[in-house]
């Protein structure tokens, strides 16, 4: 039987992380390189910008950041401050945790039409979601001069709860929008509603998923370096989702943007 607590395991382990991190990073700067025209429209003034927009730009800047951030700490060679490196890689990396369910609730609230009884409940809902995660943040690590960044130790039950209160708040978000969905009328709309119904359906399924296997890893909290591995892979699925569901809704009919807004 493994030993998931000996050193030569949490080495193993360690190495198989940073190898699969470089391999994510790789798939999200792809992502982000083929949709990069999208954002540049904002910037060149061809679409207009929108206060909604600003959780999609987030959500996937911090993503990119805290990649950023983790490749650094995966390859340094000369000691550094790996605690507040690896506080800065999780705290955006939970920020596009939280902006993915965001940016996918906005698009429910302007469904329902902004009715306070929608999103006054979605917002605490939201705020909660935000309080855990910031909260969460409880890893620890520290310079070791043969391994260079390792991480010594994390909260595994209080991470399974972030991604719990995660999948139970896209579901409530899916909820909400499949039911107002059902209630549209066929007609002229009804392929942009099928459009926001299937991507979000799309989205949670990813996102569940992805969600459930890190919470799995989680909650057998084998070893530090375990409990998170499926983490990011977590995050990079939720945003890349999140984001492609704004993208499409957006180039598909560019006035569901001001149906957010107005």
């Amino acid at each position: 039987m493994t030993d998931w607590h000996s050193q030569d395991e949490v080495n193993k382990d360690g190495a198989a992380f940073n190898r699969l991190i470089h391999v994510l990073l790789g798939l999200y700067l792809w992502e982000w390189c083929t949709s990069l025209e999208f954002d540049w429209d904002f910037v060149s003034g061809k679409r207009v910008f929108r206060w909604p927009m600003i959780f999609y730009f987030l959500n996937r800047y911090c993503l990119l950041f805290a990649l950023v951030g983790i490749t650094i700490a995966l390859n340094v060679t000369s000691q550094i401050d790996c605690q507040s490196l690896y506080a800065f890689n999780q705290t955006f990396g939970n920020a596009s945790i939280g902006l993915a369910s965001i940016n996918l609730a906005l698009r429910t609230i302007a469904v329902w039409n902004r009715r306070r009884s929608i999103w006054l409940p979605l917002l605490a809902m939201i705020l909660g979601h935000w309080a855990l995660l910031l909260r969460g943040i409880k890893l620890k690590a520290e310079w070791d001069p043969l391994q260079g960044c390792i991480i010594t130790s994390t909260n595994s039950r209080f991470l399974a709860a972030i991604f719990i209160y995660s999948m139970i708040l896209d579901l409530t978000v899916l909820c909400l929008m499949a039911y107002k969905l059902n209630s549209f009328p066929t007609g002229g709309e009804s392929k942009l509603v099928s459009l926001i119904f299937k991507d979000g359906l799309v989205y949670f399924v990813i996102a569940f998923l992805s969600n459930l296997l890190a919470t799995i890893f989680m909650l057998l909290a084998l070893n530090p370096v375990m409990s998170i591995i499926a983490d990011v892979p977590a995050a990079i699925s939720s945003t890349i989702v999140a984001c492609r569901v704004v993208r499409r809704l957006s180039n598909y009919d560019r006035s569901f943007d001001e149906i957010i807004v107005h």
